[in-house]
């Protein structure tokens, strides 16, 4: 098996069948479901569509659903793997520029909203400065320039996958702004590729603006104790 989308869905029976369409069409991207203890007909859709799908019992959040999908790709030997949102906001056409820079010698690629070349995103204001203040954090951690520290759309090599199928993080934000910083510290190059984002299809954002706020608060702290204890051990060196 040469490549696999994950894509990890909660309620998105109304916009997945779309997502699996769509992915249908990308020659050699093998899909594989990771049903996050829906209680809809997510499962079924997958099922219906002859894609693999893996059920959890219980809501695991998307670090949670994404680190079995990967485990699932490990086991059935990717090379590559790209994750996708089942929402329909992730265009299926940006894939191959993903995947193309995992060719080309990058560990993980990500699909940047902002990049200079992507399509336009809107967002509010209050999002956008925490955003920013991701990848400053990003950059002054890693010394990676991110534009798009938190999206979820990217690729990953097979060296990548086999350290993130164990290390993913599952707390919120964490799945993502901390992955860099992994596959950074793990000597791999992190490259941005510009994407465009679209409206999704259906079902309903799973995230609260408590949620958002509380991992965002703990994602700072995670990451500033981290470069603190760095720089000590560093310096008893």
């Amino acid at each position: 098996m040469s490549a696999v989308a994950v894509i990890p869905a909660f309620n998105e029976e109304a916009s997945l069948g779309g997502v699996l369409a769509e992915i249908a069409e990308i020659d050699g991207l093998v899909p594989v479901v990771v049903d996050d203890g829906s209680s809809d007909g997510t499962a079924e859709v997958a099922r219906n569509a002859g894609v693999a799908c893996v059920q959890l019992p219980f809501n695991l959040g998307v670090g949670g659903a994404v680190r079995t999908g990967l485990r699932w790709a490990l086991d059935h030997d990717a090379d590559t793997v790209v994750i996708v949102d089942a929402d329909g906001q992730h265009d299926p056409a940006d894939v191959a520029a993903l995947l193309a820079a995992i060719d080309a010698g990058a560990g993980l690629a990500i699909g940047s909203r902002f990049a200079a070349e992507a399509g336009d995103y809107a967002i509010g204001g209050t999002r956008r400065r925490a955003m920013r203040i991701l990848n400053r954090l990003v950059r002054t951690t890693t010394g990676f320039a991110a534009t798009d520290a938190t999206s979820g759309f990217r690729a990953m090599s097979r060296p990548v996958l086999e350290h993130l199928a164990r290390e993913y993080p599952v707390e919120y934000l964490a799945d993502t702004v901390e992955v860099i910083i992994l596959v950074r510290r793990i000597g791999h190059e992190v490259v941005e590729v510009p994407v465009s984002m679209r409206e999704r299809s259906g079902g309903v954002p799973s995230a609260r603006r408590f949620r958002l706020v509380f991992n965002f608060l703990r994602l700072l702290v995670g990451i500033a104790g981290g470069v603190l204890v760095g720089r000590r051990d560093g310096g008893r060196r």
